[in-house]
């Protein structure tokens, strides 16, 4: 069952899916799809209607050949979501909001295309609360993906992300990590290096009343992204420039991190752009 306001996109894998099961991706599985693997014996694959008379006719052993194809196989699809304290924050909606807008598309986009979807979610440890094993039925998917957009999370840090790993399957999977990546790099590259047996694309949230809708000049409080505190300070434009220049700072140093590990990231400032996902994968990843 399909909601036609979710907003979808196409995607691809770059590599060959291992999965038993049909879907729309390239596969090692033989099968009965239509890219052609080799030759074989129909003894050692007694499938009559794959008969190759051409190669049969030329074997002076006079066995009979059959022709093997790689089947189009499905590849599970993951969220991963941060749910600590900073994915609260949001000018228009909240931060958690909009990734719980993301995961529904997902949700949706990998349900089309006959792929198994699952969800982790974390803050200071991977949340039990928050797990949807993969599965091609949506249902368990979007009434999680409902229950987040009313979500509010406490003040908590992001330390789960470390063991996220552990939730994945063996098999190499499409994962979309969710977040604003307000967290120390040490943790993020600790993260991410034990998260290379799969494709990550890293969907960082941002919101610009966090740096570029402040004030010039005048008091302002602020607060802190994890922990909730909050501090009252003289907004000067020397003070300003110098926060929005950290945040640019941040920004590039978040692109050369995940770049270092081959994980280009998207970045989402305002509304979720479908069309643009689908793009990001034409132009990053190999079809």
């Amino acid at each position: 069952m399909y909601n036609f306001d979710i907003k979808e996109f196409s995607y691809h894998v770059g590599w060959r899916s291992r999965g038993r099961h049909p879907g729309r991706h390239s596969s090692t599985q033989r099968g009965m799809g239509m890219e052609f693997r080799g030759h074989t014996t129909l003894l050692s694959y007694p499938d009559p209607r794959r008969i190759d008379i051409r190669q049969t006719i030329r074997d002076p052993l006079e066995q009979v050949y059959v022709r093997l194809f790689n089947q189009k196989s499905a590849t599970p699809v993951y969220v991963i979501c941060d749910l600590s304290g900073s994915m609260n924050f949001g000018s228009r909606h909240r931060k958690i909001k909009l990734a719980a807008e993301i995961a529904e598309s997902v949700a949706q986009s990998s349900t089309r295309a006959n792929d198994p979807f699952g969800f982790i979610g974390f803050d200071e440890e991977v949340r039990e609360d928050w797990i949807s094993m993969a599965s091609v039925k949506p249902q368990r998917a979007f009434e999680l993906t409902e229950k987040l957009k009313e979500y509010h999370p406490h003040a908590a840090s992001a330390e789960g992300l470390r063991d996220v790993w552990r939730y994945l399957p063996r098999e190499r999977s499409l994962v979309f990590l969710i977040s604003d990546f307000h967290m120390p790099f040490e943790l993020l590259e600790d993260a991410l290096s034990m998260l290379l047996r799969h494709q990550i694309v890293p969907m960082v949230l941002w919101d610009s009343a966090e740096y570029r809708n402040l004030p010039e000049f005048g008091i302002t409080s602020v607060a802190d992204s994890e922990t909730g505190a909050r501090r009252t300070l003289l907004m000067r434009k020397e003070l300003r420039d110098k926060i929005v220049d950290s945040f640019e700072a941040r920004r590039e140093a978040i692109y050369n991190t995940f770049m270092r590990f081959d994980m280009p990231p998207f970045f989402v400032e305002g509304d979720f752009d479908a069309d643009a996902m689908t793009e990001y994968f034409y132009q990053f990843v190999a079809a």
